[in-house]
């Protein structure tokens, strides 16, 4: 692997108190070669043991995307550095962890916009908005990850500059609150503690930290050259009922009005209910929340303005309707070597699918999808993988299926990009993809669609089955390395010493008095003549179910399937 080594900064004994735009570039090259360093490491801290844990691998590439864009800047504008760096980091985020990555390099760009050389209070002031926009770009934001380390390490670099106005000396504070934040993650998250394993998102921000910290006080950094193979990628659950088995309402409004403060608004309609969404300014704010009674989320907004277009739709009977249609349509899924016309020739609306496997593939294109995105599982697409595939699709409106839970994030980075209004299905599995697909009315709008495709996808159950790749115990569950695991909804719930087993007991843990079919993709380390047999064993333990073999080609999962 070709390597060179990094100019140090010339100090000559005296306090580095600003940095000009190519030791800024400097920084960034440290902090991927740090970050590439221990990308294993930190793949390997995944909690869960199966064959994903690509956190380390999501943040190295978003980072080499980073630095693609100001590999040929040779001027010294510390802020168009970090500005070029912001915008490569944006395109090439993948997963949560590179997304929420490229969220803090855009603070700082944010914060350094126009700095030709930047001081060691420019940089502690950058550091805070950072931590803000990051904590803004999760909707949900959970203390125990990145978001908690990077919070601590700019804390530090407030301080820091306060009593110091050396640069090296604020990335030793940073460095060490970074490190010391970052042991403490288990104690603030239990399944960190559970897993035995600190954050690794966390562990990934501490390594692009310290890289920039061992560039400034003159260690060697190894830098790994353009010319270097890129490395492969290798590798939220859905809304529940609100209360006894109750959907509640679905509300929208806008308040017009004066001096209007968005995020006390927000604040107090997050207690209301679930799914709040509030955004606008001073004069009008859009809300949106789910709620078993409207009315005080109505009232409240009327006592600070005028309210205008009000929708309140009941969930609930929504909900019966869709069943009611389910059970009614009988849907199946189409043959997989057929293709139907794409979705945005018939209506103006295209959809977009990340998809992993060649069958797969193949399942969604049946469907009329417009386009599909290769990735999920073990290989999350940037930004711009989604973003490309979005513009390519000639329609008026894009629907997206996400399909991963680490995808959707970059995903919606996409949308905000996208020249056309993009709408996100959070679909966090291809079956849920698939349900949502198969619920898409030709003959309905977009917001519509979006809607019905959301619950048929929240009401498919999906499995994943594949090896362990470490010991652990993870809830209940006691696992050993090269087990076969199964995960249930995202929740893992079983492991044994084969397939059968495995499966027989991940079905059992559900009331199959709901449900009709289950469908078994299976993957490309397994024969169709061994998909066949297992489906007639499983057919004879639960007889009560339909069971469908598709062809999925899906990589290091020997089975994904969908219980509807």
């Amino acid at each position: 692997m070709k390597q060179q080594e990094l100019d140090q900064p010339v100090r000559n004994g005296q306090p580095l108190e600003a940095v000009d735009g190519q030791t800024m570039k400097r920084l960034f090259e440290a902090a991927a070669a740090s970050l590439e360093a221990d990308a294993e490491t930190i793949n390997a801290l995944n909690v869960f043991p199966v064959p994903d844990g690509d956190t380390g691998t999501n943040m190295v590439l978003t980072m080499r995307s980073a630095l693609e864009a100001v590999a040929d800047y040779a001027g010294q504008h510390a802020g168009e550095v970090v500005a070029r760096v912001a915008q490569g980091a944006l395109m090439g985020a993948r997963g949560n962890s590179g997304v929420i990555l490229s969220q803090l390099f855009r603070g700082l760009a944010r914060s350094l916009e126009g700095k030709e050389r930047v001081s060691a209070r420019d940089l502690a002031e950058a550091f805070q908005l950072a931590v803000e926009m990051a904590y803004k770009a999760v909707m949900k934001p959970v203390e125990g990850t990145i978001l908690t380390v990077a919070r601590e390490a700019a804390e530090a670099a407030r301080q820091a500059v306060a009593e110091n106005a050396d640069i090296v000396s604020l990335f030793d504070r940073t460095v060490a609150a970074a490190k010391q934040a970052l042991e403490r993650t288990p104690d603030l998250l239990p399944v960190l503690k559970e897993a035995g394993v600190v954050d690794s998102g966390g562990r990934g921000l501490v390594a692009v930290l310290e890289g920039m910290w061992r560039y400034l006080r003159g260690e060697p950094v190894e830098l790994v050259t353009p010319e270097e193979e890129k490395m492969r990628a290798v590798l939220e659950a859905p809304p529940e009922p609100l209360a006894d088995g109750r959907y509640g309402y679905d509300i929208q409004f806008l308040i017009r009005g004066e001096n209007l403060d968005v995020e006390a608004i927000r604040e107090y309609i997050s207690r209301l209910g679930d799914c709040a969404l509030v955004i606008g300014d001073e004069r009008l704010v859009k809300v949106h929340v789910h709620c078993l009674n409207p009315g005080p989320a109505l009232e409240y907004g009327a006592n600070l303005g005028m309210l205008d277009d009000i929708v309140v739709e009941n969930m609930d009977l929504q909900y019966q309707e869709f069943r009611e249609q389910q059970a009614a349509a009988a849907q199946e899924v189409p043959p997989a070597n057929e293709k139907s016309v794409p979705t945005e020739e018939l209506t103006g609306v295209g959809t977009v699918a990340v998809v992993l496997g060649e069958g797969m593939k193949r399942v969604f294109e049946s469907l009329g999808v417009s386009r599909v995105v290769t990735g999920g599982q073990t290989m999350n697409p940037s930004t711009q993988d989604i973003l490309e595939a979005i513009e390519a699709v000639r329609a008026k409106a894009v629907i997206v299926l996400p399909n991963n839970k680490n995808v959707i994030m970059a995903a919606e980075q996409a949308s905000k990009l996208a020249s056309k209004p993009v709408y996100i299905v959070p679909t966090r599995t291809m079956p849920q993809g698939i349900a949502a697909l198969m619920a898409f009315n030709f003959a309905a709008d977009v917001e519509t669609n979006v809607k019905s495709m959301t619950r048929a996808a929240e009401h498919v159950v999906t499995g994943e089955v594949t090896t362990a790749v470490r010991t652990t115990r993870v809830g209940d569950v006691e696992v050993r390395e090269g087990d076969i695991i199964g995960v249930l909804d995202g929740e893992l719930v079983a492991t044994g010493p084969d397939l059968l087993s495995v499966i027989r007991d991940m079905l059992s843990r559900l009331d199959l008095s709901k449900y009709e079919l289950c469908t078994l993709f299976y993957g490309a380390d397994v024969r169709p003549e061994e998909a066949e047999a297992l489906s007639q064993a499983l057919r004879e333990a639960f007889p009560s179910l339909e069971f469908e073999v598709v062809e999925g080609g899906q990589p290091h999962y020997y089975y994904v399937f969908s219980v509807e």
